[in-house]
């Protein structure tokens, strides 16, 4: 198998890993990582870790219902909120320079890392 292949499937374990542990993030791992190791482009990277991380939400959703452990009526007000944000942000991905987006992508990188140590 050719090292951009070993790569992906690499990059694709890790996603995986992180959805399954956190019930998400794994977008987080794969975008520098489709950048690094992969050789995608920075907008590619960020389309494609969306494309990536869907079918992981879907099963990591799914295991966590079997267990008990997801509250479907608690997540339906976010589930609206965020199908809305989504689709404005995906409306606004190709307005934006790229350099912004990698941005505002370290910065929800950092936030989230600074509330879960601190908070």
């Amino acid at each position: 198998m050719e090292k951009k292949k070993q790569n992906a499937l690499k990059a694709g374990a890790l996603a995986g890993l992180i959805n399954g542990f956190f019930g998400g993030g794994g977008g987080m791992v794969l975008v520098p990582l489709l950048t690094g190791k992969c050789g995608l482009t920075q907008r590619k990277a960020f389309a494609t870790s969306v494309a990536i991380i869907l079918p992981l939400c879907i099963l990591s959703a799914v295991i966590y219902f079997l267990q008990g452990s997801l509250d479907f009526l608690s997540a339906l007000p976010y589930l609206i909120g965020g199908l809305a944000g989504g689709f404005v942000g995906g409306k606004l991905f190709r307005m934006l320079n790229v350099d912004w987006l990698r941005r505002f992508f370290a910065l929800f990188i950092l936030y989230g890392g600074i509330r879960s140590l601190f908070f």
